[in-house]
C-alpha cells in the first residue's frame, strides 16, 4: 500500500525543527550555567533552590526534544523518501494508479 503522505515534507520539517533546536541549545546551555551558579549564592533559601533546580531540569529537556526529532526521522520509511525524491525529480504529476 503506497504512502499517501509526503515523507520528504516530514523529513524536511524535521531538518528545520532540528535547526531551530540547535540554535536554541547554546543560549539554553548558558542559561543552565547561570542557574547553577545562582544555586551557589550564599544563604539562598531552600524554596529558591528548589525553583532553580526545576529551571535547570526544564532546560535539560531540550535533549528530549532532540530525541523526539530522531524518533520522527526513524519512523519515516527510507524507501518512501527515496521513491518520493525520485518521483519529484521527474515532476510532481501524481500517478493515476
Amino acid at each position: 500500500m503506497p504512502i499517501r503522505w509526503s515523507a520528504v515534507k516530514v523529513s524536511d520539517a524535521m531538518d528545520m525543527a532540528e535547526e531551530f533546536v540547535n540554535k536554541a541549545a547554546e543560549p539554553l546551555g548558558q542559561a543552565k550555567i547561570v542557574a547553577k551558579e545562582a544555586r551557589e549564592i550564599a544563604n539562598l533559601p531552600e524554596y529558591m533552590d528548589t525553583r532553580l533546580v526545576g529551571l535547570i531540569a526544564q532546560i535539560e529537556r531540550i535533549d528530549n526534544v532532540k530525541d523526539r526529532i530522531k524518533s520522527v526521522r526513524a519512523s519515516i520509511p527510507n524507501v518512501a523518501i527515496e521513491e518520493e525524491r525520485a518521483r519529484l525529480k521527474h515532476g510532481s504529476q501524481q500517478s493515476l494508479i
